[in-house]
């Protein structure tokens, strides 16, 4: 009857076939188009995160001016008030992986 609803976050990432359409794109440019082409295609492939939901969990950490090493609490409830319904436990999960990973 009080239960709170819980939230999923889902995060949908593109990121490799937009990398492969780059490199497409360089195979066929003409050399005027070649730098900007490169500089796209090293932005991207510095997006290499294996867990999109980690690197959201850092910009929210981020943007809050939160260190989750320092201070969990704070952290997890800056995660839970960025996504509401997200349940304490994924919530302290993702702020533990973020400090594991020194956010």
């Amino acid at each position: 009857m009080f239960r709170r609803p819980q939230a999923n976050l889902i995060v949908l990432r593109d990121i490799d076939s937009a990398v492969e359409a780059l490199r497409e794109a360089l195979a066929a440019a003409d050399p005027a188009e070649e730098p900007g082409l490169l500089r796209a295609l090293a932005i991207l492939e510095q997006e290499t995160d294996p867990d999109p939901r980690l690197r959201w969990t850092r910009q929210v950490l981020a943007d809050a001016g939160i260190d989750p090493r320092e201070k969990k609490v704070h952290a997890v409830k800056a995660v839970r008030d960025a996504l509401p319904g997200l349940s304490l436990q994924q919530a302290v999960d993702l702020v533990e992986k973020a400090a594991a990973d020194g956010a």
